[in-house]
């Protein structure tokens, strides 16, 4: 169990408004209602995602009132908060989809003994027109297209939909409804967590916080997102987990030790140590790789993935089991890829396949039995029908 000052401290890229105040009300035993909200708007998490649920349940294991928020109904909108443009407006059939595979993945991390599963629709489906009428008085449009995204969008005569602007409305009204003490979330929640922070000043007069999180890097050093193409998902298998996690910037190391293991802080200082002594990082990403797909997946999982990765990868031999698809005898190199035409064409032009390990440059080259690489980690057994 994380002690108090480490539960504030540990991956946290803020508190507001007093981190004293909330410091004194822990160190005083005070139990708190803490939350963390997810729209279930794709059907996976990733890393990024598990830096805000450890948050969560460290705050669980610390005997907190802890609820996981779905927002089965603020998912109709969609928050914008990281976003460019609008996001596609989604159906209760697809959000209805998208969640059947959350709990599962967030089990990995949460410890639903302890934490307690709600939806928004409970309350917000609810809600008259002039319930929200009221609701919106407490805030100011100005504010909402005074962010930076918004403002942007508008400058560039992009669309802004009218309905965007409630949806930090919905969060602020999810939060008074839990009567929440502390909001938990990312950093480009802020907005949106602050107006729970409004409602609860103004309709119980109460002072609530807010704790955001640190954003976590992908394997590419850019933020983790599933649009970037660099996410670590919670449902990998170990072997991709492992490999994955193996290409992440050597600087970022200790970043994820911090982030997305359970490590104590003072194991994790001796590795910051080790790479102090010039260390070769290889060896230190492998600990790491390790103790994450041990805790998510298992042991047993760690070893085989770390031998699997050092025979494929570092030895440059042929994984022990091989996917193996059948194929017409008429079929091209092309054929047998995934994806976009577009997006295929590309992975061959930029030399991410090989067949019987020889690269492939022509993407009408004839498919032929062996064994057909995609990118570093991906082998198929082909066999010609």
């Amino acid at each position: 169990m994380e002690g108090i000052e480490e539960l504030l401290e540990r991956g946290v890229a803020n508190i507001i408004s007093n981190k004293n105040v909330l410091l004194g009300k822990l160190r005083a035993g005070k139990k708190l209602n803490v939350y963390l909200g997810i729209d279930p708007t794709s059907t996976k998490l990733h890393l990024g995602h598990a830096v805000v649920l450890r948050k969560l349940n460290a705050f669980a294991k610390n005997g907190h009132n802890v609820t996981f928020l779905i927002g089965d109904f603020t998912a109709l909108i969609g928050d914008t908060s990281d976003k460019d443009s609008e996001r596609p407006a989604l159906t209760i059939k697809e959000i209805e989809e998208n969640f059947k595979t959350y709990k599962k993945q967030a089990e990995k991390i949460l410890n639903f003994s302890k934490i307690k599963i709600e939806y928004n629709s409970k309350w917000l489906k609810k809600l008259t027109f002039e319930d929200i009428l009221k609701l919106t008085q407490h805030f100011s449009a100005g504010d909402f297209i005074g962010r930076e995204l918004i403002r942007k969008r508008l400058t560039e005569n992009k669309r802004v939909g009218l309905h965007e602007l409630l949806y930090p409305v919905m969060q602020g009204y999810d939060s008074y409804m839990l009567d929440t003490d502390l909001q938990i979330g990312g950093t480009d929640q802020t907005f949106n967590m602050q107006a729970g922070r409004t409602l609860q000043k103004d309709l119980r007069n109460k002072e609530s916080f807010i704790l955001t999180t640190t954003i976590l890097e992908g394997t590419d050093g850019r933020k983790m997102s599933k649009s970037l193409g660099n996410a670590i998902w919670l449902d990998d298998n170990a072997n991709d987990m492992f490999a994955k996690i193996m290409a992440i910037p050597d600087e970022f190391l200790l970043t994820y030790f911090l982030l997305s293991t359970n490590l104590e802080i003072v194991k994790i200082k001796k590795y910051e140590d080790r790479l102090k002594k010039k260390e070769n990082p290889i060896n230190i990403k492998k600990e790491l790789a390790f103790e994450i797909v041990k805790e998510l997946h298992s042991e047993k999982s760690a070893k085989d993935a770390q031998k699997e990765f050092e025979r494929t990868v570092q030895n440059k031999e042929l994984p022990q089991k091989l996917e193996e698809k059948e194929f017409e005898k008429n079929f091209t190199v092309l054929d047998a890829l995934e994806g976009s035409n577009s997006e295929r064409k590309r992975l061959i032009e930029q030399g991410g396949v090989y067949l019987n390990e020889k690269r492939v440059t022509d993407p009408n080259q004839k498919l032929e039995s062996g064994t057909l690489r995609i990118g570093k980690r991906r082998f198929v057994k082909v066999v010609i029908k």
